[in-house]
Order: structure tokens, then C-alpha cells, then sequence
């Protein structure tokens, strides 16, 4: 039997990477994005894209009537931001926790239902390398981030009696994915003050990093996750990842 998954923010990235990776090996794929576009798949069977925002309750409600059951979340929508804490208006640090974190933590509760009643079921959320180091000028990012995986770590254990798996990506920096595209203000307008001597050998590092990791990087980890039944939590995706994971 076919088996299904559902993946948020699909439109680029990690999250089209997972949908791509996963078609190609037989899943039913539900993939999800604010504003949904036929031109990022194309024609590809066994592809059913739907509408999400994860900061609406409606549309996480809708998602899931229209999904029907699905036997693997991947909660991989998130956004960046990148600066100064105290530059960070409260609206940026509203949206940022209200998608990265409560947003994760809805899509598990709109599903969870579902697989404890089957008695089956796979959650992977999709952090972040930040939670494996202390970061400059990521604190916001970070802390929205440490959250989902004090969350992941205590949900697996809730879960686990009900034949449920819960298991976390921390994939590596990637230039075009999270401090790029998905950054809801520029950094230069988060460096009030002196901060940019500060910031700009650390910027330079962004731009230029000793290692990177790949978006076919990150999917490949997300279905080793989706497979592993060895208990195992924290999957760190790409080189850098790992080299902080080993460190720690």
C-alpha cells in the first residue's frame, strides 16, 4: 500500500527537495504552501498540492479534512531572521515564534488524533544547526527553535506508547533556504548602532561558509528519519551540521 505524507512549505528549499525525494520513491505526497503553484511540481503523479497557513487555525483545520489520513507529518515551514535582538521589532519576534513554533506545534496536534487512534504514525520537525551552537545575531531564530526541540524530545515519549514516532532534522546553513529567502527583514535594517563592526566578519562567514549543506542533503535525513525504528531523535543534516553535532 501506498503510504502518504504530508509536507508544509513545499514551495522551495527543503520542503520541495522532501516532496521531490519522496515521489520519486513511490509516497503519495500532500504538499502544502501558502499560495499554492502547480509550476514548482509540475505534472508529477501521486502529488496532491493544498493551501496552509500554519498560523491559522482554519486553514490547519481545512488542511486536514481535505488531506484525509496521512501516515508521516514533516513539519519543515519556517521562517528567518537574522540581527540585532534588541533591533527586532515585536511584530517580527510575534511572527517568527507564531510560524516557527506554535505553527509546528498545531500541525502535531491536528494530526496526532489520527495516528494514536491507528496506532501508527511518524512527526518529524524540521529545526535548525542553531540549536547544535551558540550563534551570533540568530538568537530570535534559535530560541524558536530550542523550543521545538525541548518539545520533540518530551512529545516522543508521549507519544510512543501509541505506536507514534516523533523525530527532529537539524539541517545545516543553507545560503538560499532560512536566513535568505525566508528572512522577514534584511539584516541591514536589524544592525542599529556599532553592531556592524560586530556583524560584519560574521556576515562575511554567512556569505561565505567553510561548509554548506544541500537541500538533497536535508530530504535524504528526513527519510532516514521517516525509516529509522531505532528510537533514535535528532538527525543533524549536511556536513556542518554534523561537525557541530560531534563536537557536542
Amino acid at each position: 500500500m501506498t503510504k502518504t505524507i504530508l509536507i508544509t512549505g513545499t514551495s522551495s528549499g527543503y520542503g520541495k527537495a522532501t516532496a521531490e525525494l519522496f515521489l520519486a520513491r513511490g509516497w503519495t505526497v500532500v504538499a502544502t504552501m501558502r499560495r499554492p503553484d502547480p509550476t514548482v511540481f509540475g505534472d508529477a503523479e501521486r502529488l496532491r498540492m493544498l493551501p496552509l497557513d500554519v498560523t491559522s487555525d482554519e486553514s490547519i483545520a481545512a488542511l486536514i479534512a481535505a488531506a484525509g489520513p496521512v501516515d508521516v507529518l514533516v513539519n519543515n515551514a519556517g521562517l528567518g531572521g537574522v540581527g540585532a535582538f534588541e533591533a527586532m521589532p515585536k511584530s517580527m519576534i510575534r511572527q517568527l515564534v507564531e510560524t516557527n513554533t506554535i505553527g509546528v506545534m498545531a500541525m502535531c496536534q491536528a494530526v496526532i488524533p489520527q495516528m494514536r487512534q491507528r496506532r501508527s504514525g511518524t512527526i518529524v520537525n524540521v529545526t535548525s544547526s542553531v540549536t547544535l551552537g551558540d550563534f551570533p545575531l540568530a538568537a530570535l531564530h534559535t530560541g524558536t527553535k530550542q523550543a521545538i526541540e525541548g518539545f520533540s524530545g518530551s512529545l516522543a515519549h508521549e507519544l510512543a506508547y501509541y505506536g507514534v514516532r516523533v523525530k527532529v532534522v537539524e539541517p545545516g546553513y543553507a545560503p538560499t533556504t532560512r536566513f535568505g529567502a525566508n528572512a522577514i527583514v534584511p539584516v541591514e535594517d536589524l544592525l542599529p548602532g556599532d553592531y556592524a563592526d560586530f556583524a560584519r566578519p560574521i556576515l562575511e562567514a554567512f556569505a561565505n561558509p567553510a561548509m554548506t549543506t544541500k537541500e538533497s542533503e536535508v530530504a535524504e535525513e528526513i527519510w532516514n528519519a521517516v525509516h529509522d525504528m531505532a528510537g533514535r531523535l535528532r538527525f543533524p543534516a549536511g556536513p556542518d551540521a554534523l561537525a557541530l553535532a560531534q563536537a557536542r
